[in-house]
């Protein structure tokens, strides 16, 4: 098990289509959580900065807003998984004795980061990803299991409805519904790759995010009454070469890379899916949903279409994931998501998440998978 870790605040900024900067995102978070902890900003150890999209140097200026202290500041960048990276480092850094209190943020806004993806693109000469976006490699995966399990597009509108409706109770996501979302709506609404429509595709926009984490003495001196919500695991894992080896595409990569990540983090922690209350993962389409049910090993291969028709996943069933909505619904701007998960995360171990809450939730697993070579997965679960 880690050293002694344990989250002592966080803090969101919405998710959304919104017009504000970065900046001015990143600082909004980081005081949020700041205040949640309860710690001024010159007791912080270590900022680690996560962004995919902006300059060189945004980092370690951003950081500048919350105080000039001389703390070390290190900008993480890991694709999709830059927030969980962010959120490891930190919790490295405390797990280590290198500082007793470490902050990890993160901001991006997608839409900016995907027009200078595509200069880049332009200048540097074609490429399989310029030709095979993320939505038809996705779309490819969700076709083949099809073939393979007699998956429905049905059941992957019931995944994407799920996570529009677990929005509807998170007040920092992008997708906000007015009316229960349904499987049909879903089905209805423009097709962007088959299976996949545009309510089934992840909500592209900006945000930021941010947790504080500390060591043992110091999470009881802030705790405030509240439930310690202790990191204990903290795995991320790179592609390994096997035998007769296929690479998959930089989006999708090769599935059993989440079960070698999830099987290292079950025995960190010292327990198995059985003892997990609830699950996010890097559900950009439904079909990543579906297939980590089985990879991380919350169902046999092939019995992910059960704990669908079941709502097993569901708020209310055995194993919720994506109570805040999910990357489909939530949002994903890239930096910050893997600390949106953590927020949530630590809000349903409290016991705070109001209409969303999971009854009794004791462990929580966040997983992200950086551009499908990298895979991040947490556990953190709460004392008594």
């Amino acid at each position: 098990m880690l050293k002694d870790v344990y989250v002592i605040g966080v803090g969101m900024h919405p998710f959304g289509k919104h017009g504000i900067s970065t900046r001015d995102m990143a600082f909004h978070a980081g005081q949020q959580a700041l205040q949640d902890a309860g710690v001024p900003f010159q007791q912080v150890g270590a900022l680690y900065s996560g962004y995919i999209g902006g300059t060189m140097l945004e980092g370690v200026s951003y950081a500048k807003d919350y105080g000039l202290t001389g703390l070390p500041v290190v900008h993480v960048e890991n694709a999709s998984a830059t927030g969980s990276s962010a959120f490891r480092e930190a919790v490295l850094a405390v797990a280590g004795g290198h500082s007793e209190i470490a902050m990890a943020v993160g901001f991006d806004d997608m839409l900016t980061l995907g027009m200078r993806m595509g200069m880049m693109e332009m200048i540097e000469g074609p490429k399989v990803e310029q030709i095979v976006l993320p939505a038809a490699f996705f779309a490819l995966w969700a076709v083949r299991r099809m073939h393979d399990c007699g998956t429905t597009v049905e059941t992957y509108a019931k995944i994407a409805a799920k996570n529009w409706n677990h929005a509807r109770f998170n007040p920092n996501a992008q997708r906000q519904s007015d009316h229960e979302v349904t499987p049909e709506e879903v089905l209805k609404s423009n097709m962007v790759a088959y299976p996949h429509t545009s309510m089934m595709a992840c909500a592209a926009g900006a945000g930021a995010a941010c947790a504080i984490v500390a060591s043992k003495d110091v999470a009881r001196k802030v705790a405030n009454g509240r439930p310690l919500v202790r990191v204990i695991a903290s795995q991320m894992q790179s592609e390994s070469y096997t035998e007769g080896h296929v690479f998959l595409g930089a989006v999708v990569g090769p599935s059993e890379l989440t079960t070698t990540t999830s099987r290292a983090a079950y025995e960190q922690a010292g327990v198995g899916p059985e003892a997990i209350s609830l699950v996010h993962v890097h559900d950009a389409f439904p079909i990543e949903e579906l297939m980590y049910y089985e990879l991380l090993g919350f169902c046999g291969p092939g019995e992910g279409d059960r704990l669908v028709a079941e709502g097993a996943t569901a708020l209310g069933g055995r194993i919720p994931f994506s109570t805040d909505g999910g990357l489909i619904a939530r949002g994903h701007p890239g930096g910050p998501t893997g600390l949106a998960q953590i927020w949530e995360c630590t809000l349903q171990l409290r016991g705070q998440a109001q209409q969303r809450q999971v009854p009794g939730a004791r462990m929580a697993l966040a997983h992200m998978m950086g551009a499908g070579s990298v895979c991040v997965i947490h556990i953190l679960s709460k004392e008594k």
